[in-house]
């Protein structure tokens, strides 16, 4: 058979040098559209049943985050829909990541992490645009023409905002925001019931259509960083952040979570909004208490470890958790999930995968609730 890899699928990213033998497989990361940032990879081997494959992945010193490699194990799967971890080991004095595997069949997908690819997205809206007293609706057309998708839910008073997938590369923030998804239109559960009394719930699973098709880590297809556009955004650059925000002004927000992956820390943690200008006694309450509420829930979450935190008046107001908890002196959080795995309960062949973010998606959501009552005052 022959022996071939490819990248020219939906939220596909690899470059060939070489792929002469098995055991000599050659490739880079191309940068994203428009951008110097260059992490995340998805591509296909195929040819290679029951051989011991070595991929080099080289140039890495000049990726956006060198400190997310060390320690970094790539996801493999031959169906596309169970992703285990590959033996790899990461040379920093050549900037070399090494993929050691052995498919099981002759068609086996290697990516940064598990992909949601947007023809999984438009599965997951679909699903939920057929559930009872669930609206979805685009909100307006990227630069690419797809839709921003927003799914509306719940009959409460609050303005609840879940956001994700800002960087297209972070897709564990999509497998997360499916988590919620199936939680909330699960009619059973008296979480998803008690929340969807007391608040009404705007979701965007999916805020950078264009960078996930791309393939990109970072940025959308004009390579804008979303989560550097708040302040300021623009239809002609980040269509994506203005019809959110335009909407966010014209219904309010009461609370907003925005779901992130981090490629060096391997752990869970939220980023609060601590060095706002407006940050006060009650934001720090209800962020402490979040954070307390969701700790109680999920072994998976921790707060020893994170970003540094801001001094008042210093936070980056281009930034969505700073802008929006500014904006309507609200709770408004950033949660980021790991490329690698989570240090606190680690699994050595899953990882972090795909049903730990959903499991984690389930465990805010009751945070969220916990609190719920502390929003309206």
């Amino acid at each position: 058979m022959t022996l071939a890899i490819s990248s020219s699928f939906d939220g596909g990213n690899i470059e060939v040098v070489r792929c002469n033998a098995p055991d000599d497989i050659e490739l880079t990361i191309p940068k994203d559209s428009n951008s110097d940032f260059l992490q995340w990879f998805f591509f296909r081997l195929t040819g290679a049943a029951d051989e011991e494959c070595t991929i080099r992945i080289t140039g890495l010193k000049d990726s956006a985050y060198p400190a997310g490699w060390s320690g970094y194990r790539a996801c493999v799967s031959e169906d596309r829909e169970i992703w285990w971890r590959a033996d790899t080991s990461y040379d920093e004095g050549e900037g070399v990541l090494t993929i050691n595997v052995t498919p099981g069949s002759g068609s086996l997908w290697v990516a940064y992490f598990a992909p949601y690819s947007m023809e999984r997205h438009h599965d997951l809206v679909a699903d939920v645009a057929g559930q009872a007293d669930v609206t979805v609706e685009s909100l307006g057309k990227t630069l690419d023409g797809q839709d921003v998708d927003l799914v509306t839910m719940g009959t409460g008073p609050l303005n609840l905002w879940i956001i994700g997938r800002q960087h297209p590369g972070e897709t564990m923030a999509e497998w997360w925001m499916e988590g919620a998804l199936d939680m909330l239109t699960d009619y059973s559960n008296p979480v998803s019931r008690a929340l969807l009394e007391k608040a009404t719930l705007r979701i965007v699973p999916n805020m950078n259509p264009d960078g996930s098709r791309r393939g990109n880590l970072r940025v959308n297809g004009v390579g804008a960083n979303l989560n550097r556009e708040w302040a300021e955004p623009s239809m002609d650059r980040s269509p994506e952040v203005y019809l959110v925000r335009q909407r966010m002004d014209e219904v309010g927000c009461d609370f907003c979570l925005d779901v992130h992956g981090d490629e060096a820390i391997a752990n869970n943690f939220i980023a609060g909004s601590e060095g706002i200008p407006s940050f006060d006694d009650r934001l720090q309450g209800l962020l402490d208490n979040w954070k307390a509420a969701l700790l109680a829930r999920s072994p998976d979450f921790q707060t020893e470890e994170g970003y540094p935190r801001d001094r008042n008046g210093q936070a980056n107001l281009t930034v969505c958790t700073n802008q929006v908890a500014e904006r309507f002196h609200c709770l408004a959080m950033t949660l980021e999930m790991p490329f690698k795995d989570a240090n606190v309960m680690p699994n050595e062949y899953w990882g972090w995968s795909p049903e730990r973010c959903k499991l984690l998606a389930h465990a805010c959501l009751g945070a969220t609730l916990a609190i719920v009552d502390e929003l309206q005052n």
